[in-house]
């Protein structure tokens, strides 16, 4: 099955792979923030091509730019995980 890109902006911003929506919402519930009830209408799919431009920017916890290896064995693996996470989170 093919991985799609999850994005949240509010309340706390996220970029999420997952399989389905529905496994993106519960990624983001235990790992970022609880629903309030307007999850599902704040979580929007995004493009491969956005998720890559917008995870290759992105900086770690270290401060750094993630290294392009990293980008990629990230986006190209089967794994579903949080790719960014608001930095007033971190």
């Amino acid at each position: 099955m093919k991985m799609k890109f999850f994005k949240v902006n509010d309340p706390y911003t996220a970029l999420i792979k997952a399989n389905t929506k529905e496994n993106a919402m519960k990624i983001y519930k235990e790992e970022i923030a609880d629903d309030d009830g307007s999850l599902s209408k704040n979580m929007t799919e995004v493009t491969e091509t956005y998720a890559a431009i917008r995870y290759g920017r992105a900086y770690g916890e270290d401060n750094k730019m993630i290294p392009v290896e990293e980008v990629f064995k990230d986006l190209t693996s089967e794994e579903e995980m949080t790719l960014i996470i608001d930095g007033s989170l971190l």
